[in-house]
């Protein structure tokens, strides 16, 4: 009744169609199952499923580049006396998550003329102290990025405030003096780190007890 290639519904129709134009639907169906069953294969042909396709697996993202140690950064006399800040330029050009990364790594070596006799410390000598106070002023961050272990922090730190050196203990700090300090730049630094999206609270509770100065557990809170 049906040519090969017939759609299945069209033929569907069509036999309920010629059974019964008018007769009820429900009487037709049957007769019209069993005209269909006579319909040859082809007309049914096998469903062909498209083989599955996977995407490519996404290669995990790779791993950050591990920092070598820098280089000590070594400002001569002249810089010294020129207030020449501009041995420390190629930290400036990090990014501030570089500039985190790169925390407790940074030291400095001043190349000072000194007497053999002469018996004071670097951060006694008054032109350091004021090439230091300059750099502090324009790189507050710099106290993150200065070495921990070797002493680098505490000479900075003795560069900015009064203290005094005992033989047993090293540098002495006067307590309010260095509460002072340490609490106005935790403030500094902590608001620059959340404006440059980064979180730097754990680097400056390191940088805190290092100084040792222990920060009540509800600091951080405060500030939230």
């Amino acid at each position: 009744m049906f040519g090969l290639g017939t759609n299945p519904a069209t033929a569907l129709a069509l036999a309920v169609t010629a059974l019964d134009p008018q007769g009820p639907a429900r009487q037709r169906w049957p007769h019209a199952l069993g005209l269909l069953a006579l319909i040859p294969e082809a007309v049914f042909p096998e469903p062909v499923f498209p083989d599955p396709v996977f995407p490519d697996p996404v290669p995990p993202d790779p791993l950050p580049p591990v920092l070598s140690t820098p280089e000590p950064v070594v400002i001569s006399a002249e810089q010294v006396r020129q207030l020449d800040l501009s041995v420390l330029k190629p930290w400036l050009e990090l990014a501030p998550a570089e500039l985190l990364a790169r925390s407790d790594q940074l030291s400095l070596s001043f190349d000072w003329p000194q007497a053999p006799e002469d018996p004071r410390e670097l951060s006694e000598i008054a032109e350091l102290r004021l090439w230091s106070l300059r750099a502090d002023a324009h790189y507050p961050w710099m106290p993150l990025l200065l070495e921990r272990s070797s002493g680098q922090l505490c000479r900075h730190v003795a560069m900015q405030l009064p203290h005094s050196f005992s033989r047993s203990e090293g540098i002495r700090f006067a307590p309010a003096s260095l509460e002072l300090w340490i609490t106005h730049r935790l403030f500094v630094l902590e608001a620059w780190g959340r404006s440059q999206g980064i979180a730097c609270r754990g680097q400056l509770t390191a940088m805190a007890t290092v100084l040792g100065y222990e920060l009540d557990p509800h600091f951080w809170t405060a500030l939230d």
